[in-house]
């Protein structure tokens, strides 16, 4: 068997693939071991700054560091990339006296980092760099270095950055936690800076949701025949009907199987009081969406009222949530 058919083979694929894992936790673990008071004065200089953190690298460190701007600007550190050659054609000009200077670069030298770290030296702009080499060009012009360990890549010729680009997206999503701990940036904050998908959705309020053009719900009162319930239901298009008191608040609800079952009585002296539920589940609009979801999933129901003041302002149906994609 040739060198080239046992590589082929799946078992040395497999084998191949786990070392590489293996070659990434070991370079974690080293990492952690270096983590010191080096990222603490990082997070002084952004917290006591204004302005934006621009964040820049070249090669896989500038896709790198695309990722860590954006959780950066996710958990309430405003935050953006800018490509390092394009600052050399005019976009230093986004490097503003309040902003700070993210640099990342493996190995400290890439040449399209000069421009920018001169720039920032010259203005009094500082420089948090991230790099496995302190004493170099970036090491040397930046207020802090938040240094990596010097480990093999899992590539086989040590040329594709493999573990060094792992360990730059851990230390870069370590500052943005530490950073979003130090702003008490919370769920809500999360939710709004964060509006789209189904996480984003999750941390949605439920009046969020509703918005300003929702449908109102379809009611009916207490002694409503059974022939105008089922045209409620039907016209509210959404399975179910708020029974109101006299009063105007949710005295009880009826659903599609709520009236299915009528029609086991006699259904031509049913009133609304006598076949709806009385205790609906309800939720607020300050609730998040997700406990409205866990409240319709747990309860295994396919509607949930909003009620204002006690009063029905909305119906929550699950189909539509599916849809949206708030239920998988």
């Amino acid at each position: 068997m040739t060198a080239d058919t046992l590589a082929a083979s799946p078992s040395a694929m497999i084998e191949r693939a786990r070392a590489v894992i293996r070659l990434n936790i070991q370079a974690l673990q080293a990492l952690e071991g270096t983590i010191d008071d080096s990222l603490a004065r990082a997070c002084d200089i952004i917290m006591g700054r204004p302005g934006y953190v621009v964040v820049t690298g070249m090669g896989k460190s500038g896709h790198i560091g695309g990722k860590i701007a954006a959780t950066l600007a996710s958990t309430g550190t405003n935050a953006f990339f800018v490509h390092p050659a394009e600052m050399s054609h005019g976009d230093l000009g986004m490097l503003r006296h309040d902003t700070t200077l993210l640099a990342i670069s493996n190995s400290g030298e890439s040449r399209e980092l000069r421009d920018p770290l001169i720039f920032c030296q010259r203005e009094g702009i500082p420089v948090i760099g991230l790099t496995q080499r302190p004493s170099s060009f970036l090491g040397r012009n930046a207020q802090v270095v938040l240094a990596m360990p010097q480990v093999a890549e899992a590539c086989p010729e040590g040329l594709a950055p493999t573990t060094s680009t792992l360990m730059t997206l851990a230390l870069g999503d370590a500052l943005a936690m530490v950073l979003m701990d130090r702003r008490g940036f919370s769920r809500e904050a999360f939710g709004l800076h964060h509006p789209g998908g189904k996480l984003g959705m999750s941390l949605q309020s439920v009046g969020d949701w509703m918005g300003d053009a929702h449908a109102p719900a379809p009611t009916v009162g207490h002694a409503a025949t059974f022939a105008e319930v089922v045209s409620a239901i039907t016209e509210g298009r959404k399975g179910a009907v708020a029974v109101l008191s006299d009063d105007g608040t949710l005295a009880g609800v009826i659903t599609d199987g709520d009236v299915r079952r009528a029609f086991a009585r006699d259904i031509t002296a049913l009133t609304a009081a006598d076949i709806m539920s009385r205790d609906p589940k309800v939720v607020g609009p300050d609730a998040r969406m997700s406990d409205a979801v866990d409240i319709l999933t747990q309860n295994r129901i396919s509607t949930l009222f909003v009620v204002v003041e006690g009063r029905p302002a909305a119906i929550i149906h699950i189909a539509e949530l599916m849809q949206a994609g708030y239920v998988a």
